[in-house]
């Protein structure tokens, strides 16, 4: 084949016409402009990949607060641990969101933190160390065993207390009810689940015996073996909570049963009309954790004409950019 075919052929298969692309053009900030935070966010918009999924992820939560939807905040309890307890804490301190989900380390660690300080670590400390001085390692953030004593002197005379409220009245207290009550009894405002108790905010937590509380559930069963949680009455709270909302919107943090238990509850009313996912999961393994937006569409979880949008990134990252930009914006 002589070389001005070959070209040719080269040629048409790489510079082939195609159709014209309108849209927002790609373009970073620049800093000759100066420094200026709120415009390198504004300019996250038109930079493609993750800034301009986050950048859609601000416009979304700006609807959720513009039509007053009912906001449901998800959140694992690695959430907690790390320094977006602060940031959660703020939401709930001044009522930003309508419903806490999250698992129970996401309770015991924010009930912890009045009690002691966790402390930065090393993501490559030795297990082996650590676990011979008593030091507890969530990623690179160290928690000190014997706060968990101390967690425990804290919550056993509570749950006697509730043990004996129900031997009095019959009544049979709910996980929310004692989230409530370990806000109420622990009485910092540092704490997300005292505000939780003060703004009468519901918390809905589906694995409340896994944990450290579930441990203190375990060992107070040991003396009170007829000791009863309502579980039942916690799920008909998060169902009933979305039948009958104009707007349903979800801002979820993490990933596995705190996503699915938002996402189960709205599907009770046809889908919600606002998401937010900020996790890191693939979908190529059929998880609920990595499953898209979409997915969830097929199952009426979502409704098709929902603005949705999943961001792939660290939520200690992005999470507190998110908050500046809507919720704490002028306020």
């Amino acid at each position: 084949m002589e070389n001005d075919e070959k070209d040719k052929i080269a040629r048409k298969n790489l510079l082939r016409k195609g159709e014209v692309v309108k849209g927002e053009k790609i373009r970073g900030y620049d800093f000759n402009r100066g420094l200026d935070y709120e415009k390198i966010i504004d300019n996250y918009k038109s930079t493609g990949f993750q800034a301009s999924q986050f950048s859609k992820a601000i416009d979304i939560t700006k609807k959720m607060i513009e039509e007053r939807a009912f906001i449901f905040l998800g959140y694992t309890s690695n959430m907690v641990s790390s320094g977006l307890r602060e940031i959660i804490r703020y939401l709930v301190e001044h009522r930003k969101v309508n419903i806490l989900v999250t698992t129970t380390g996401g309770i015991e660690e924010d009930i912890i933190k009045c009690l002691g300080d966790f402390v930065l670590g090393d993501f490559g400390a030795s297990g082996k160390e650590l676990r011979n001085k008593g030091i507890n390692r969530i990623g690179n953030i160290y928690v000190e065993n014997n706060m968990y004593v101390e967690f425990e002197k804290f919550v056993q005379p509570i749950l006697e207390e509730l043990y004996q409220e129900h031997k009095e009245t019959g009544k049979i207290i709910s996980g929310n009810e004692l989230i409530w009550k370990l806000g109420e009894k622990i009485n910092n405002k540092e704490s997300i689940y005292y505000w939780a108790w003060k703004n009468k905010i519901p918390v809905y937590c589906p694995v409340l015996t896994d944990g450290a509380l579930g441990d203190n559930i375990y060992f107070f069963s040991f003396k009170r073996d007829d000791f009863k949680i309502d579980i039942v009455k916690d799920t008909v709270m998060i169902n009933n909570t979305t039948i009958g909302i104009k707007k349903s919107g979800a801002i979820i943090l993490g990933a596995g049963t705190i996503k699915h238990s938002i996402l189960n509850a709205n599907m009770l009313r046809n889908g919600a009309d606002y998401i937010v996912y900020i996790n890191t999961a693939q979908e190529y393994d059929g998880s609920d954790s990595g499953a898209m937006p979409d997915e969830a569409v097929s199952w009426g979880k979502i409704l098709p004409n929902a603005e949705s949008v999943k961001l792939f990134a660290d939520a200690t990252i992005v999470f507190p950019l998110l908050v500046a930009e809507t919720f704490a914006k002028n306020d």
